[in-house]
């Protein structure tokens, strides 16, 4: 694979930027997407879980979308 990232860089030639395929790009929004939904599984398969009935969240919803 040819790389075809592309590097801004300072009056110093220090890397200050990358330029990437749209391609890349998305890939990489699509995986920090992915590694964020993975942290709050995580993090809520760490604490306390608590069972509520379906009825009960549906019902609770209902009130929610009355009052606004």
């Amino acid at each position: 694979m040819i790389n075809k990232n592309q590097f801004i860089t300072d009056a110093g030639g220090k890397k200050v930027a990358v330029i990437l395929p749209v391609r890349d790009y998305e890939k990489i929004l699509e995986e920090l997407d992915e590694y964020a939904c993975i942290k709050a599984y995580d993090k809520v398969k760490a604490g306390k879980m608590e069972f509520v009935p379906a009825a009960d969240i549906f019902k609770a919803v209902e009130q929610k979308q009355k009052h606004n």
